[in-house]
């Protein structure tokens, strides 16, 4: 009966085994500064523009860092266009008016486009390889090929430890990360 099992219905079991992983380690975690780790990543980064990303639901929080950041680079969060397309990158500030965007994340209410050369990856799921599982519409997937084409640029996923997973059902699709960073560590990956 597994071998019944399309990629799609594997993914979506990773999912959700993952958010529940998520959740657990959201509720235990939130209103602590699990960005230390963080910090110490970035900071070879520093001065290069940076994306990061608005949070949403149980996601780890990276706002105290990108604000940190966006006061001597620019900083930028994921803007969906369309289904199907890239992100683009939108400049964001601390204390910039915002609106809601598509999946419940917030967008700077004024576009103004950067090309950022550090990301700050969201994902429901990782593996210490770089795998990433996230939500399923491809979008960060294109947007680090589209990027990587272009020329140098670092993508590093920003969990906590209990979205760890081995085995993740990966696809030639996918695009790895360089690295990941949880609330306690610093994984190299390529």
């Amino acid at each position: 009966m597994g071998s019944d099992l399309t990629i799609e219905d594997i993914k979506a079991q990773a999912r959700k085994a993952a958010f529940a992983a998520r959740k657990a380690a959201h509720d235990m975690l939130k209103g602590q500064d699990n960005c230390a780790q963080l910090r110490t990543a970035l900071a070879p980064f520093a001065g290069q523009p940076m994306a990061g990303f608005m949070p949403i639901r149980t996601e780890i929080n990276p706002l105290p860092v990108m604000a940190e950041w966006s006061q001597s680079a620019p900083v930028a969060v994921p803007v969906i266009r369309a289904a199907g397309q890239p992100l683009v990158f939108s400049r964001w500030y601390s204390d910039g008016a915002l609106v809601d965007g598509p999946f419940g994340a917030q967008v700077p209410a004024v576009e103004d486009l950067v090309i950022p050369h550090v990301l700050i990856v969201p994902l429901v799921a990782f593996d210490t390889a770089g795998g990433r599982l996230g939500y399923g519409g491809g979008f960060y997937d294109r947007t680090l090929e589209g990027l990587r084409a272009r020329g140098e640029v670092t993508a590093i996923g920003f969990a906590y430890d209990a979205q760890e997973q081995t085995d993740l059902p990966l696809e030639p699709t996918d695009q790895p990360l360089d690295m990941i960073v949880t609330q306690s560590r610093i994984i190299k990956t390529r």
